[in-house]
Parts: C-alpha cells; structure tokens; sequence
C-alpha cells in the first residue's frame, strides 16, 4: 500500500551532529553534541543572536554541502523510494534548492518533491500534500503536526528533544529502528484494509 511520507532535511536525514564543528572552527569553541540540550543553538556561542545569525545565513550553503547523511538514512530512503512517496520539507529558504538537490543527488538519493519553506511551520506543508507519516528531529515541529494532522510522527533522538512526547510521536535511535516501526505500522495498516475490503 502506497503511502506519502514527509521527511525533514537537517537533523533528521543528515546527522544531527553536522554543524557543530563548522561552529566550532567559525567561534574557536569546543562544544559536544551531548551538551546540546536545545535546539537554538546561539546560547551555546559567546556572539550576539544576530552575529551568530549573520554568520549562519552566510555559510548555509557551505554547511548543508558538508554535512554526512545520518546513519542508515541513505540504504533506508533507497528502500522506501520506489515503494512509497517521499516529499521532504525543510526550514531552508527556498534559495536554497539547487544545493539542496546536489546533495540528494551526491548521495545518491531520489525524491518526489523537495519543499524549503524558510519556517519550523510544516503544518500547512503536511496538509497540502495529504502526507501519511512525517520524520522529524525538532521536538515541537513533531508534536504539532501529529496533533493538528493527526499522523504518526517518528522523532529522532537527539539531545536537544528531549522533552515528553504524546503517545503518537515515536521517538526512536536511528534509520534502522525507524525503518522496522514504518514496516509494522504499514503490516497493520494492510490488515486494516484487507479486513474492510472483506466486510465491504
């Protein structure tokens, strides 16, 4: 059964971990991913919010350019791709698209559609394309789709979301454990059909 997955960019199929040494060389800082325990990161740098913002815009391209795909995210989505629909929506500015798609294309990924909206605010993104299911790293972008669209949200553990989630956003570790909910959940979901086709 074919179903429309929505799928966040950074943090979520590149490692969460990927802009912290471009901060670390750009500040002369040392910080550890472990320490990261939110997701603004201009506490954790001793610049102005609109320093650090300044010098962000600058080196988004270069930084999404380098940053590693998460583990397992690329053998994962190369299963997924020809059996479901993947639309990835992400916070980048829509400038921001042909890095974007040279990076999909760099690693060897497809898509169905890529949409960079420049806000956390996928709601209306989920909506539009009728999605099934989302993948997300940032706590509240996970609880809010799942409460306004009610969809299953699998929420990738980082920690900066560490906060308590509702029963239908799944927190899991890595692409691997993602990929055995997402094949569960599509086994009931087949049952559910069959058993309506039958009593139909």
């Amino acid at each position: 059964m074919r179903k429309r997955f929505g799928i966040d960019i950074d943090g979520t199929v590149t490692c969460p971990k990927s802009i912290i040494p471009f901060i670390n060389r750009a500040f002369d800082m040392n910080i550890m991913y472990e320490e990261v325990n939110q997701y603004e990161l201009t506490p954790f740098v001793d610049v102005s919010e609109e320093e650090f913002a300044k010098w962000f815009t600058e080196n988004e391209p270069t930084i999404y350019k380098g940053s590693p795909p998460a583990e397992g995210a690329v053998n994962v989505l190369k299963r997924w791709k020809n059996k479901h629909d993947l639309f990835f929506i992400s916070a980048r500015g829509p400038h921001l698209l042909n890095v974007t798609e040279e990076w999909f294309f760099d690693h060897g990924l497809t898509f169905h559609h890529i949409e960079l909206i420049g806000s956390h605010d996928k709601v209306e993104m989920v909506k539009k394309h009728k999605l099934d299911i989302f993948f997300e790293d940032k706590h509240d972008n996970a609880v809010m789709i799942h409460e306004e669209c009610q969809i299953p949200v699998i929420l990738f553990d980082t920690p900066y979301n560490q906060e308590p989630i509702p029963k239908g956003v799944i927190r899991v570790n890595n692409w691997r454990e993602a990929n055995i909910w997402v094949a569960n959940w599509l086994k009931q979901n087949q049952t559910k059909w069959e058993a309506a086709i039958t009593f139909n």
